[in-house]
C-alpha cells in the first residue's frame, strides 16, 4: 500500500489503516485482546503502527483520527469491508496466497455468513463487494471469478510485493548457503490441525542429511514450533522467527512449504518446491512478474477510477494494465 501512494502522493492526500471493523462484538474481542493473533490486533497491528511511524505515513485507524471524508479505498481483503466505506469507492488488491477452500469455507460461503467465519483468506476476493479487483495473475483472476466475484470488475495487474522476485532477491547477503529451507504455517493458530512433529520429520527425510533451516511464520506459537523442531529435526538446524524470507529462499537449494506464499518465490527462483498445495495449481496461479511494475499501474488505475463517474467494470473496459505495464516496462 505504501509503495502504490507514492505514486498518488502529490496529487491526493494518503492516509492509511491497520484493517478494522466496527462492529460492536468484534471491536469487543478486540479489546478483550482476544483476536491478539489475527491481522485486527497484537503484533501484527503493533508492527503495521511501527511501519506508519517510520515512514512518517499518516495513520487514520478506523477512520478516527482525521475525521476524513475519503474518495477513494485501497483494501488488500475484502472479508471485512465497514459500512462507513458504503457509497465510497472501492479497489481490492490481492496480498499474496488465497488459502484453500476448506470446510469452514465452504459453510461460510453456503450459508452465507460472515465471510472472517472461515477464518483464513480462503475467501479473500469472492465478496463481490468492492468496484475493482487487482489479481496477481490470470489464474488468480479465474479463481476470483469462480468463487463470486465478477470476471468483469477484475484485472490482472500483479502485486507489488511479489512482482520481481529474481531482481530482488537472487543477489543479497543471507549468510547461509546451500540448506534445505522449510516454511512453516500458522495452520494451527488458525484453528486448523496440522500434524506438526510428522511434517518436521519429513523435512528432515527430504533433506537426506543436508543442514535444514526452519523459518516460522510470524504469526505461530514460537517457544511450542522451536522446542518441536529441536525434539524431531537435527540439532544443527538453523531456526529463524524473523528476517528476510525471500532471501533465505534464494540461498537455499530446496524448498518445503505448508501453505506459504513463499513458495511462488522458489518457484520464480528455479527451486524444487514442496507444498501442501498441488504444484500444477501453484504454477497456474502464479504471480505475474513485472519487473517492479505493479504498484506504478494499480496506481494508475486508482488515479484513472477516482476521477471517474461510472462503475468499476465500466471504468476497465477502458482502461487495459496490459498496456501500462507495457508502456512502464518500455520506460
Amino acid at each position: 500500500m505504501h509503495r502504490i501512494s507514492s505514486f498518488l502522493s502529490d496529487d491526493y492526500d494518503c492516509y492509511f489503516s491497520q484493517l478494522f471493523a466496527n462492529h460492536f462484538m468484534i471491536r469487543a474481542t478486540v479489546k478483550l485482546g482476544l483476536l491478539d493473533h489475527t491481522v485486527l490486533a497484537g503484533e501484527f497491528k503493533a508492527r503495521a503502527d511501527k511501519y506508519l511511524t517510520v515512514n512518517k505515513l499518516k495513520n487514520d485507524y478506523r477512520t478516527t483520527i482525521y475525521n476524513n471524508t475519503y474518495d477513494l479505498v485501497v483494501a488488500c481483503t475484502d472479508m471485512i469491508v465497514p459500512k462507513i466505506f458504503t457509497g465510497v469507492k472501492t479497489i481490492w488488491i490481492q496480498e499474496g496466497m488465497i488459502d484453500e477452500l476448506t470446510l469452514v469455507a465452504r459453510i461460510t460461503k453456503f450459508f452465507k455468513l460472515p465471510r472472517y467465519f472461515a477464518i483464513g483468506t480462503s475467501l479473500n476476493g469472492s465478496s463481490n463487494i468492492c468496484d475493482i479487483y487487482c489479481a496477481a495473475s490470470e489464474g488468480y483472476k479465474n479463481h476470483i471469478a469462480g468463487m463470486g466475484t465478477d470476471l468483469s470488475k477484475i484485472c490482472v495487474t500483479g502485486i507489488p510485493n511479489f512482482d520481481n522476485i529474481e531482481e530482488e532477491n537472487r543477489n543479497n547477503n543471507f549468510q547461509h548457503h546451500d540448506y534445505v529451507m522449510v516454511a512453516t504455517s500458522d495452520i494451527r493458530e488458525c484453528l486448523r490441525q496440522d500434524n506438526r512433529p510428522e511434517f518436521i520429520r519429513n523435512a528432515v527425510q527430504i533433506a537426506a542429511g543436508r543442514k535444514l533451516l526452519f523459518k516460522l511464520h510470524p504469526n505461530e506459537k514460537m517457544e511450542r514450533a522451536i522446542a518441536e523442531i529441536k525434539e524431531h529435526a537435527p540439532a544443527d538446524t538453523l531456526i529463524y522467527t524473523d528476517g528476510n524470507t525471500n532471501h533465505m529462499v534464494a540461498n537455499c537449494c530446496e524448498l518445503i512449504t505448508q501453505f506459504s506464499t513463499v513458495v511462488y518465490v522458489g518457484i520464480i527462483l528455479g527451486k524444487k518446491v514442496h507444498s501442501y498445495f498441488d504444484l500444477a495449481d501453484l504454477h497456474r496461479l502464479l504471480p505475474l512478474q513485472t519487473g517492479g511494475h505493479s504498484a506504478r499501474m494499480i496506481s494508475d488505475i486508482c488515479r484513472g477510477y477516482i476521477e471517474y463517474s461510472g462503475s468499476g467494470s465500466q471504468f476497465l473496459k477502458h482502461y487495459s494494465p496490459v498496456n501500462a505495464f507495457s508502456l512502464a516496462s518500455a520506460s
